[in-house]
C-alpha cells in the first residue's frame, strides 16, 4: 500500500513526535540525530531501537538517499519521521518525489518564546552546535522560517503570549492550524488541514507567491509587502537596496530581473540577516511570446510579454513604505531603459549567476 509519512520538524527541543506516534494507530517512529554527520556518523531510532550508521560521505543528501527514503519504503504503513532539529522539510519532501512514500502532514514546532527572535537574527547553526554538515552556513533563521513556512500544521510549545508572533505566523503560513502543545488533540489537529495544504508539495518557483491569501492589513507591526513591477531592477542599485530586507523582515520570497541579463530569472529569497540569490532559468512563455507581444501590447505584458517582478515580504517591524519605495528606486529609469540593450550594467550578482545552482 506504500507508504505514507507525517514529518516532524522544529528547531527546538520537543517531543511533538512522538505524542503524533503514540495517537496515529499501527504508525512507526523514526527518528534521525546528524549532530555527528561531519565524521560520517548518524544515529537513528526506529521505534525504539538505536542503529549507528556509518557514512563514507558525511552530508544530509547521503543520509536521505542512502537510509531515509529506502527506510521508509521497506517500512510501509505510517511512518511518524522526527526530523533532525538542523533539516527543513520541504529539502526533505523534495527528496521523497523520488520513493513511492506519500506526505500526508508536515508538522512544525514552534517555541513561542524564541522563534521571532531566531526569525529576525544573523545567528548561524554552526554558532549553535546545530549545523547539519561541514560547511552548512544556514542561519537559525533561514531554518526556522523555512519550517514554519512550510508546514500543514503548527504546534506552538512554550509559556509565552506573543501577538506579534501570532501576526507574523498568519501572513507566513496562513493556511496552516495552529494548536497548544499543552492541550494537543492529535486526530483533531490532522482533521483540520485544509484541503489545499501542501503535504509535501514544492513549488518550482514560477507559481504564486501568496500562499493561502495572507491577510493583506497590518496587525501589530506584522505586515505583507507585494511588490510588482513590469521593468527591470538596475543591477547595483537593486544590490543596494537588499539592505532594506534584512532588518525588522521576517521572509522575502520572490522573481527578479536584472538589467544586462534579461534571458535569467532570479529567486530571492531573505530569512532575519540571511540573504540567498538563485538561478530559475529561463523565464517562462505567455501568450505574448505565443502570439507575438505587438498583439498584445508591452502594458499588459511587460517589455517582452514574460519578464516581471513579484516579490513577497513579510515584516515584523520593518516600515512597509520604506521596502516599497527602496525596490521601486532600485528599477531602471524611463532614461536607462530607453537605452537599455546599449548600456554595459555593473552588475554584483554576475558572480552569482555563475556559481550558483539552479534551485
Amino acid at each position: 500500500m506504500g507508504t505514507e509519512v507525517v514529518l516532524v520538524a522544529g528547531l527546538a527541543d520537543h517531543d511533538v513526535a512522538e505524542e503524533i506516534w503514540r495517537d496515529v494507530p499501527g504508525s512507526v517512529l523514526v527518528r534521525h540525530d546528524l549532530r555527528d554527520l561531519a565524521r560520517g556518523v548518524v544515529r537513528r531510532w526506529v521505534d525504539a531501537e538505536p542503529t549507528v550508521l556509518e557514512l563514507a560521505h558525511g552530508c544530509v543528501f547521503c543520509t536521505l538517499r542512502l537510509d531515509l527514503l529506502p527506510l521508509l519504503e521497506r517500512l510501509g504503513g505510517r511512518v511518524v519521521v522526527h526530523l533532525d532539529p538542523a533539516l527543513e522539510p520541504e529539502a526533505v519532501c523534495l527528496a521523497l518525489r523520488e520513493v513511492d512514500v506519500r506526505v500526508g502532514a508536515v508538522v512544525t514546532v514552534v517555541d513561542v518564546d524564541t522563534w521571532l527572535a531566531d526569525a529576525t537574527g544573523e545567528e548561524t547553526l554552526a554558532d549553535r552546535g546545530r549545523q547539519a554538515a561541514e560547511g552548512d552556513e544556514r542561519t537559525v533563521a533561514q531554518v526556522v522560517v523555512g519550517q514554519a513556512e512550510f508546514a500543514d500544521a503548527i504546534v506552538l510549545t512554550g509559556t509565552g503570549v506573543d501577538p506579534v508572533l501570532d501576526a507574523v505566523l498568519d501572513r507566513l503560513n496562513p493556511l496552516a492550524p495552529r494548536r497548544r502543545r499543552g492541550a494537543l488533540d492529535v486526530p483533531e489537529l490532522l482533521a483540520a488541514l485544509p484541503p489545499d495544504a501542501r503535504r509535501g508539495r514544492v513549488d518550482d518557483g514560477f507559481g504564486s507567491l501568496l500562499h493561502g491569501r495572507p491577510p493583506r492589513e497590518p496587525a501589530h507591526g506584522a505586515a505583507v509587502v507585494h511588490f510588482t513591477a513590469r521593468r527591470p531592477f538596475h543591477p547595483a542599485r537593486l544590490h543596494e537596496a537588499l539592505d532594506v530586507l534584512l532588518d525588522g523582515v521576517v521572509r522575502t520570497r520572490g522573481r527578479v530581473w536584472v538589467a544586462g541579463r534579461p534571458e535569467v530569472a532570479l529567486w530571492l529569497e531573505s530569512a532575519g540577516g540571511g540573504l540567498n540569490v538563485g538561478n530559475l532559468g529561463p523565464w517562462p512563455a505567455t501568450g505574448a511570446d505565443r502570439f507575438g507581444a505587438d498583439q498584445f501590447g508591452a502594458d499588459q505584458f511587460g517589455l517582452d510579454g514574460r519578464r516581471s517582478q513579484e516579490l513577497v515580504v513579510i515584516t515584523c517591524s520593518a516600515d512597509p513604505e520604506e521596502i516599497t519605495a527602496a525596490l521601486r528606486d532600485a528599477l531602471v529609469t524611463d532614461e536607462e531603459l530607453a537605452l537599455v540593450d546599449e548600456l554595459e550594467f555593473a552588475d554584483p550578482f554576475a558572480e552569482w549567476h555563475d556559481e550558483m545552482e539552479e534551485l
